[in-house]
């Protein structure tokens, strides 16, 4: 029915392989956070015009997911996984030799078309490397690399390791995925799906929406959006908030590097609690967990080491509960339309990433305090777990009626 990967052999290889794109992705992802503050005097954008840079990768990305998931289910995990890093490594590169806003913007914008393209990919390429068992712990340990990743980058940034020259960052987000394309072209299975299963989009998409999976979707894509709502807004405006509270801005990236060393332990955490035999209360606790850690991020004064131990939290939290939906999207489709549901699941989320800033600004516009819209994201959190708890009843009453 499907050529898998052989668990014994080849699973760790390929478990190893994909979270190194992982780790690249999550540079390549803050790569232009990283590069702006240089990047901004010398094209002399306006605060207008980075938004414009920024946006431009966002809607990248979503477009990227759709069409990963779709090249995943067509032609092989592997091919759609080598073509997405050879995308984002050349147009990363390229974005180092623009000499417009609009060259910047249009080089942004097919860099995250690539980096879009990877996720859905690397998710059924961790879900498929070992036995069902272990599914969300692989899916875990995979998606751990993208925090990471964006740690390393927030680390250059703060240790000023890139000095003047925002060239450099692009470079080598790009060819940091042009060297690691032929090893996985050569050393990871293609997981391919036979000729006689594969799908047209309409047939994919039919299945995706057929009654029995229904709700399955919409509660996929509800989990999806408001997860990563959470998630890109607190990447994109904590360190301003807590600016905005009194923190200088070298210890708020120092906060931000732990929300993300956090995620990388809470990342492992997730995926643990998924390949439980009853999932659901651990599921629902950690929920309730982000819940907790944001309000508490919200109600500490402007402490440094009290922030600091509150923005790791946050971070594992926060990453632990997106680990687990990572984890369980794989296990809402069969194989041959599994990456199709998962890209299209990926991409209702980055609808979210775009959403999750910009509700930020609507906050701070309104007047509202850091501390405000930290207590926003409390019910946001809180919805997200329910649909994810009834994800996860759903999927144990079918696995007990096979």
């Amino acid at each position: 029915m499907q050529t898998n990967i052989d668990h014994r052999s080849g699973g760790r290889r390929a478990l190893s392989l994909a979270f190194l794109a992982a780790v690249i992705e999550g540079f390549d992802l803050q790569a232009a956070g990283v590069a702006v503050p240089k990047l901004a005097p010398a094209f002399g954008l306006t605060p207008q015009q980075i938004g414009f840079f920024f946006s431009a990768a966002t809607f990248g990305l979503i477009f990227g997911a759709l069409a990963g998931g779709r090249i995943a289910d067509g032609w092989g995990r592997r091919t759609g996984l080598v073509l997405s890093l050879v995308t984002f490594g050349i147009f990363s590169v390229a974005t180092a030799f623009v000499s417009s806003f609009e060259q910047l913007v249009v080089m942004r914008f097919l860099t995250g078309v690539g980096l879009g393209g990877a996720l859905p990919n690397l998710v059924n390429i961790a879900a498929e490397s070992t036995d069902p068992a272990r599914r969300g712990r692989a899916v875990a340990i995979m998606y751990a690399g993208v925090p990471l990743g964006g740690a390393v980058a927030s680390g250059v940034a703060m240790l000023g390791l890139h000095g003047d020259d925002w060239h450099s960052i692009f470079v080598v987000g790009g060819v940091m995925p042009l060297i690691l394309a032929p090893f996985i072209h050569t050393l990871l299975p293609p997981l391919r799906v036979q000729k006689s299963e594969v799908k047209t989009v309409s047939g994919a998409v039919s299945r995706i929406f057929a009654p029995q999976t229904l709700i399955t979707t919409t509660a996929l894509w509800v989990s999806f959006f408001l997860g990563l709502l959470v998630v890109y807004l607190l990447l994109n405006w904590m360190p301003q908030l807590l600016v905005a509270r009194g923190l200088a801005r070298n210890e708020a990236s120092f906060v931000q590097i732990l929300f993300n060393l956090g995620g990388v332990v809470g990342s492992l955490i997730g995926g643990r609690m998924l390949d439980q035999k009853n999932p659901v209360m651990p599921v629902a606790l950690g929920f309730a967990a982000a819940a907790g850690a944001l309000l508490m991020l919200g109600l500490l004064p402007a402490n440094l080491g009290l922030t600091l131990v509150a923005g790791a939290l946050v971070g594992g939290a926060i990453l632990c509960v997106q680990a687990i939906l990572y984890g369980v999207a794989p296990q809402c489709y069969p194989f041959e339309i599994r990456g199709t549901g998962v890209g299209v699941a990926v991409a209702v989320g980055r609808l979210g990433s775009i959403a999750g800033p910009l509700l930020a600004g609507f906050l701070v516009a309104g007047g509202s305090t850091p501390s405000d819209v930290m207590f926003a994201l409390v019910p946001i959190t809180l919805l997200a777990g329910l649909t994810t708890v009834l994800l996860l009843v759903r999927r144990g009453r079918s696995l007990q009626m096979a």
